[in-house]
């Protein structure tokens, strides 16, 4: 198990504090959005991948409303990749390309402020109840555990802007609507930031190339938007 430490690290690459679990979860991190943006399915693959190893680097680096993410984006991987896949009865896809009606982003933007506001003044009760509920059911079933200490969430605030607009921004995504990149891009900008503050090297760099890709991402679903009308 000391392979999905942080403190496991890539000694061989000289990166100083990067771990092998943290650079096998942004290469499939990278690979996941890439494919996305040119609407493969297979990228869903690669996102199952890549939230199961980052649930546990977020734990170790205590963000924990982005290890929660990880939790609902296991989720809307599975969903998204059943939803991309499914086709009507003359054989077509059924989701097409498209931009949210303005009612809808209002809605959206309303819905999403209320939700940062509420989860950064709560996190840690949120957390701490999660992480009691699941040490109960370990020990339940047989685990020999001891309940760790958990210290307070390091920057709440951002760390609660990211996970709610990255719900909101891979919900859009399953249902192919545009908009979905142009939140990416003001996650990944913020997560650069966040990521390299908490000395997750390798992640900091990933949303730096994640940003690119969420730029051109935004460009052909843009193209694609305007050819189905």
């Amino acid at each position: 198990m000391d392979f999905f430490g942080i403190n496991n690290i890539l000694e061989y690459f000289s990166l100083e504090k990067t771990s092998y679990i943290e650079v096998v979860g942004a290469i499939a991190g990278l690979l996941c959005i890439w494919l996305a943006s040119q609407e493969k399915i297979i990228n869903y693959l690669f996102g199952l991948i890549n939230v199961s190893l980052y649930a546990v680097v977020f734990f170790q680096i205590q963000l924990y409303a982005s290890l929660m993410l990880q939790i609902f984006f296991f989720a809307a991987n599975v969903y998204g990749w059943y939803a991309w896949g499914r086709v009507n009865e003359q054989k077509q896809v059924e989701l097409k390309i498209r931009w949210l009606k303005p009612k809808q982003m209002i809605i959206v933007a309303v819905v999403s402020l209320f939700a940062i506001l509420v989860l950064t003044f709560n996190i840690d009760h949120i957390f701490g109840y999660m992480a009691e509920t699941v040490f109960i059911i370990l020990k339940g079933v047989g685990f020999n555990i001891v309940m760790p200490e958990l210290p307070p969430d390091a920057l709440p605030f951002l760390d609660s802007v990211i996970t709610v607009l990255s719900i909101v921004a891979m919900i859009l995504m399953t249902r192919k609507h545009v908009e979905n990149w142009l939140i990416w891009g003001v996650i990944n900008v913020i997560s650069v930031g966040v990521y390299f503050y908490q000395g997750a090297l390798v992640m900091s760099l990933q949303y730096v190339i994640l940003t690119g890709i969420a730029l051109n991402g935004s460009r052909l679903w843009i193209q694609a938007a305007k050819h189905n009308g």
